[in-house]
Parts: C-alpha cells; sequence; structure tokens
C-alpha cells in the first residue's frame, strides 16, 4: 500500500448564492481577483465562479441565481468545514478591524494566536471566515511549515504551553544554522560590546 502524496491545495469549492453576492464578497471585500467563469459541468443550472486569492490557488463559489443570501450560521457538525483562513499582511491586518466596521460587519476582534494574528467573521451566507497574518517571515527556501515544525518541537522540549514568538526566533535561528554554512567555527551567540 503507498500513500496518494499531495503537493499543496489545488482549489477550495463554496456553495454561493447569487453571481453578484460573491463577487461583491470574495473580490468587493477580501479583494481577491475574478479571474474565471463558466457553467458548473456537473449541474447546468449553476454557475462556478474563480477568484483569486494570491498565493496562485483558487477559491471556486458554485452560484445560482435561484438562491438568496442567508447569514444564518453555516453549520459546524462532524465533518463539516468549521472555517476558512485566509492569508493577510500584518499592514493589512491593522485595518481589519476599521475596514469591517464601516461596513457594520460583526468580527471576533484581534486574536492573539502566539505565531500569527488571527480575526473572525461570517460572510453574507454565515460561513466563518478567518483573516490570519504569521507573525514570522520563514528564512529563503524554509516554508511556513517548517518553521511550525521546528518551533513545535521546541515548545515541547521546553515544556511550554503554546507556541509564542521565542519559540518562532529560536526555530528560525536553528533552522538557518542547519540549512546555511559559515566560515565561523563557533556560530555560538556573542556580545561585541563588551571588552
Amino acid at each position: 500500500m503507498r500513500k496518494i502524496q499531495t503537493q499543496g491545495v489545488h482549489h477550495i469549492t463554496l456553495v454561493g448564492a447569487d453571481r453578484q453576492t460573491s463577487i461583491d464578497f470574495w473580490e468587493g471585500v477580501l479583494g481577491m481577483p475574478f479571474v474565471f467563469e463558466q457553467p458548473n459541468l456537473d449541474n447546468p443550472n449553476e454557475s462556478h465562479l474563480y477568484f483569486d486569492p494570491g498565493d496562485g490557488r483558487l477559491i471556486t463559489i458554485f452560484t445560482n441565481e435561484e438562491r438568496r443570501p442567508d447569514p444564518v450560521k453555516v453549520p459546524q457538525d462532524i465533518g463539516a468545514v468549521h472555517h476558512l483562513a485566509l492569508s493577510v499582511s500584518q499592514a493589512t491586518f491593522s485595518q481589519i478591524v476599521e475596514r469591517l466596521d464601516e461596513r457594520r460587519v460583526a468580527h471576533s476582534g484581534p486574536k492573539d494566536r502566539g505565531f500569527m494574528d488571527s480575526i473572525y467573521f461570517r460572510d453574507p451566507l454565515g460561513f466563518l471566515i478567518e483573516l490570519a497574518s504569521y507573525r514570522f517571515e520563514p528564512p529563503a527556501g524554509i516554508s511556513h511549515g517548517e518553521v511550525m515544525l521546528e518551533a513545535h518541537r521546541i515548545r515541547v522540549e521546553r515544556g511550554d504551553y503554546n507556541i509564542q514568538e521565542i519559540h518562532l526566533a529560536d526555530a528560525i535561528e536553528a533552522l538557518t544554522a542547519r540549512s546555511r554554512g559559515s566560515l565561523s567555527d563557533d556560530r555560538s551567540p556573542k556580545n561585541p560590546w563588551r571588552r
């Protein structure tokens, strides 16, 4: 038996209401360019809209002009999708509360997740959206996932409850030391001001 090895998220498809509600939310609120549209090839009564979230992947929405937006909370039962997390910069994150408030959209307010900042709100159809911003930038050639794995190991070794910025900084230092050579024999921390 062998694994079916994935290489990333290809796209995520959500069930939408009418076409314009999807365009207004995904492009008009979240800034995702509306890049492609065709019929839903499995259901001729639906259209299939494609939006570019900014990372080369796609968010797609099945729409039907007979469906109307219903802001009632989407069920979060076993097997259901709890929420969709989208990445934003720290500069954008600092503006989210103001931009949601001016639309009178209820939200969680900023949440400290240790390794990232998050805010939650519901789309016009009641689906929970998270806008998340990492508090770190991985070194070139190293993924966010690799930093998180190393930070997790450091956190567990130290007996800490959850990942914090100290774990991330130490993880980045360790990964850099392992992935990049140096002419120095001793790469330990130094204090060149103490003489």
